[in-house]
């Protein structure tokens, strides 16, 4: 096993897939630099910390795909992430003959999952994926270890498998939020347990509280107390400015070293005059930006455009300005307070925000919001009320406290934001809208940024927010981020009816040296059938058993084992046939794992069960043969599909000079 999984692991030589994201996110753990990213962090975590104890400094960008690891120390990385999928083989045979107490099929269970060069390709390179399946399966091996021991209940061997049980899921769900798959199958699975014990009149009702106790301890306090701390280590360590600061309110970024409002002073109020930004309070919002493109022919005016964006630069800066003159430079201060009317005039580029009685370029019952106007001037449509929610009049708008509507004079429409992003015209930014509906959440601002030398300057300190506020607003931003992960312009993705089929790959690195992600075909076209075969044999037993007909033997433990593992296969992939956001071909692999022990469960039944249709000498000698056959098939079929996983060259499959041209089986295959 250990040659399958660690040869060639150092190739290719750079940068391949994925490993540009979680490559760079465990760099800026390195760096303590704080970004955005959707998943939970222990993963990145982890990353970071194999990075860091095999010696790599985390100054390497992860540009781009096929950047090359020149004197990076990036082997490290590669390894611990390829140690953790090769352990998800071991965990399968345990599991299995755990649920079965047989050695052949849990031989066959954890062939089909060392032999699958899908699964080999994705667990050797630096991602989360093999971290995630490592947890997965984990969790898995440990519920069944503790269901093991159901005789010799609150002993000590006991309590270590139902304490593993819940690190192993606390761990799933924060490498990803699909670790709650898992979590609901184990909780079924408990539920199950403690309806049995009520139902056993031999016990008290005592017992079966001690047991419903511990399990809420274990199973719910325990993962719950370590998916707060890992996001508290995760807090604490990235403590510097990054990239992703924009995506969080104003009071979480001053808890940023770097980051503008880091032990900021700036003035609390705000005056006529001052530059500011404003930020949207949509989850993940972003700040009211503008640049010097002009939407193009076709999408409403062809004036500037006006959107979001998440990271900070000059073109967020507005000038706020009375709406009838410029501000007078004397020492006079006016403060704008609930209630006035205003021009916000871009800094950059002059012009003024501005709507009128265009469509939006995505909310088409919204209006267009552009900037218009040349030096500051411009027109009544630039005209905008400042209210401030639970505001009355004399109350003066503050920095970042005041949550500001801004309400269109003459459209009567609220300045939004959407959250739909725009194409690439627009930079895929977010769409800034005016609104016809008032009451539209998303319509609430608050301003980050004020500079204004005429004002003192007070300490940001006092915005501050404490770890469960970070932590509640944390998961808000990552959830809004999965709800907006869509399809980008020519990218290609898939859906969930081609994975089972292995219908199609994806290249983890292209060009010169190829690495196709791809099942096995032997092994997944396998998987689906025995999938139907073990729901027609299961229907059977229990017609047979309804109408008090013998069933075979071992047929209770077999329907036992695979309906558990069935449940655990649905589980993980039934649900992506519901969401609306992009997904990927390596979304199917841990409810393969769940597929393929399945299979070697059924695969040995109807083994074993061949003497009922045979005499019992050749059904012996059919058994042994049939063992032959399906695990030198399987070792031959990785042979043969190896090279999609330790690198091709030459030409593509599609060419007969190709050593791979008799291998591409469906035409969808791009290798």
């Amino acid at each position: 096993m250990t040659s399958t999984r660690f040869h060639k692991v150092s190739e290719p030589d750079h940068v391949c897939w994925d490993e540009t994201h979680f490559g760079k996110m465990g760099s800026w753990y390195i760096n303590r630099t704080f970004f955005f990213d959707v998943h939970p962090p222990l993963g990145k975590m982890l990353i970071a910390l194999s990075g860091y104890l095999t010696g790599y400094d985390g100054k390497f960008a992860f540009e781009k795909p096929g950047d090359k690891y020149e004197g990076v120390e990036y082997v490290g990385m590669r390894l611990f992430c390829t140690f953790l999928g090769a352990t998800i083989v071991p965990f399968a045979f345990v599991t299995v003959w755990e649920m079965t107490h047989s050695l052949a099929a849990a031989s066959f269970s954890a062939s089909f999952i060392l032999c699958d060069v899908g699964i080999l390709t994705l667990t050797r390179y630096i991602l989360l994926d093999p971290i995630l399946l490592f947890f997965v399966m984990g969790s898995t091996m440990a519920m069944v270890k503790f269901h093991s021991y159901r005789d010799r209940p609150f002993s000590a061997v006991w309590w270590v498998w139902l304490l593993l049980t819940g690190v192993m899921l606390a761990c799933a769900v924060s490498v990803k939020f699909v670790g709650l798959f898992v979590v609901i199958l184990v909780g079924i699975r408990t539920l199950a347990d403690l309806w049995d014990m009520l139902g056993d009149l031999t016990k008290p009702m005592s017992f079966v509280v001690r047991h419903f106790v511990a399990r809420i301890l274990c199973l719910i306090v325990l993962p719950s107390l370590l998916y707060m701390l890992f996001f508290y280590i995760h807090l604490q360590v990235l403590n510097k400015s990054g990239n992703g600061d924009g995506f969080y309110s104003s009071a979480f970024q001053s808890k940023l070293q770097g980051n503008s409002l880091y032990n900021a002073s700036m003035p609390r109020e705000v005056a006529y005059g001052a530059m500011v930004t404003l930020k949207n309070h949509r989850t993940g919002g972003g700040y009211l930006h503008s640049h010097w493109h002009l939407y193009p022919e076709g999408v409403g005016a062809r004036q500037q455009q006006v959107t979001t964006y998440t990271h900070k630069d000059d073109n967020n800066l507005f000038r706020i300005k009375k709406y009838n003159s410029d501000p007078v430079d004397s020492a006079l201060v006016e403060l704008v307070n609930h209630g006035d009317l205003v021009r916000l005039e871009h800094v950059t580029t002059r012009r003024n925000l501005h709507s009128h009685k265009e469509p939006a370029p995505l909310s088409r019952k919204h209006y267009q919001v552009t900037g218009y106007g040349d030096n500051g001037t411009g027109d009544a449509n630039d005209v905008w009320k400042v209210l401030i929610v639970g505001g009355r009049d004399g109350d003066v708008v503050t920095t970042v406290s005041s949550k500001l509507k801004f309400i269109h004079y003459l459209q009567h429409c609220i300045l939004t934001s959407s959250g739909k992003q725009l194409p690439k015209w627009a930079y895929e930014q977010q769409e800034v809208s005016c609104n016809l509906n008032m009451r539209d959440k998303n319509a609430l601002w608050n301003v980050e940024d004020n500079i204004f030398p005429k004002l003192p300057n007070i300490s940001f300190e006092v915005y501050a927010p404490g770890f469960l506020e970070r932590f509640i607003e944390s998961h808000a931003v990552m959830f809004q981020g999965n709800a907006g992960l869509k399809p980008k312009e020519g990218e290609v993705t898939s859906r969930p009816w081609q994975w089972p089929i292995n219908f199609r790959g994806q290249f983890f690195s292209g060009n010169s040296y190829r690495i196709y992600l791809l099942g096995n075909p032997f092994i997944w076209w396998s998987n689906l059938v025995f999938l139907a075969i073990f729901l027609i044999v299961h229907a059977c037993h229990a017609v047979r058993k309804q109408r008090g007909k013998p069933v075979l033997e071992g047929a209770e433990r077999m329907s036992n084992a695979c309906g558990w593992l069935f449940l655990g296969w649905a589980l993980h992939y039934v649900p992506f046939w519901a969401m609306g956001r992009v997904l990927y071909f390596h979304h199917y692999f841990p409810a393969l794992l769940f597929s393929s022990m399945l299979t070697g469960v059924m695969l040995n039944y109807l083994l074993e069960s061949l003497p009922v249709v045979l005499p019992v000498s050749l059904a012996n000698t059919m058994y042994h043969w049939f063992l032959g056959v399906i695990f030198s098939a399987t070792a031959y079929s990785f042979y043969l599909f190896s090279p999609l996983a330790y690198g091709m060259s030459g030409p593509s499959a599609s060419d007969p000079n190709s050593s791979m041209f008799g291998l591409r089986w469906l035409e969808s295959w791009e290798f």
